[in-house]
């Protein structure tokens, strides 16, 4: 299936603007807030990102990023590519979860942060909701790496410990040592959310801080829209 075309987030290449209090957690584990609009830049077709570089909220280092380009083509596509993580229980996922749903809903969290486990029920219910219209929610938690491409396991024990409380049944991805392509190295705060098709492009737009089921349900019926603009 081919879909139209249009602004996405281009290689993770974001600067995440301000947000208002509470609503996301930045790398130095204090909140931020809610904002809904990055920036996109060009395709450079690295692991690097586009925009200011930042820490990255697990601790490991970003990688430097080119400016963003003002000739940037707007309708380039950039696809995630292949990489291998594994859940918090031990299975693999690879980029062929994307194949099986019109629409797969990212979410990069940390354990610590708590506007980040305050949404996950809603994300979770979510879930739930918008499967039979082809939607799957993916987490990601970021403070599960090390930095040094393995695994914190105070960081591990405690995201089991909180899909176990919460009852979440969507998986919990643990980062791999390429930060699934360099795409994770992009984020300031967290929560960060994007969105990805079934051919494992991003679509739209990154969006920073935690929300309510309404607001997710709004998002997420958005994209599907966009996502029906076939050429």
């Amino acid at each position: 299936m081919h879909h139209k075309r249009r602004k996405p987030a281009i290689l993770f290449a974001l600067i995440l603007l301000v947000s208002l209090l509470l609503s996301a957690c930045s790398s130095e584990q204090s909140a931020s807030g809610e904002g809904t609009e990055v920036l996109e830049s060009n395709d450079t077709g690295s692991s690097g990102t586009g925009g200011q570089s930042s820490e990255n909220t697990s601790d490991t280092e970003a990688a430097e990023t080119p400016e963003i380009s003002e000739e940037a083509e707007p309708e380039t596509v950039y696809n995630i590519g292949s990489f291998t993580m594994e859940d918090i229980n031990g299975e693999s996922y690879t980029e062929a979860m994307f194949q099986d749903y019109e629409l797969t809903m990212v979410n990069v969290f940390a354990t610590w942060c708590s506007p980040c486990i305050a949404e996950i029920p809603y994300l979770e219910q979510l879930s739930q909701d918008m499967a039979d219209s082809g939607v799957n929610v993916v987490g990601i938690v970021l403070d599960t790496a090390d930095g040094e491409g393995g695994v914190d396991a105070d960081a591990l024990d405690a995201a089991k410990t909180l899909a176990q409380e919460l009852g979440t049944t969507y998986p919990f991805l643990i980062p791999d040592a390429g930060l699934m392509n360099g795409l994770l190295t992009g984020i300031q705060s967290i929560p960060t959310t994007f969105f990805v098709d079934s051919e494992g492009n991003l679509t739209g737009y990154a969006y920073v801080g935690s929300r309510s089921l309404e607001d997710w349900t709004e998002i997420v019926n958005s994209e599907l829209e966009n996502l029906g603009e076939v050429e």
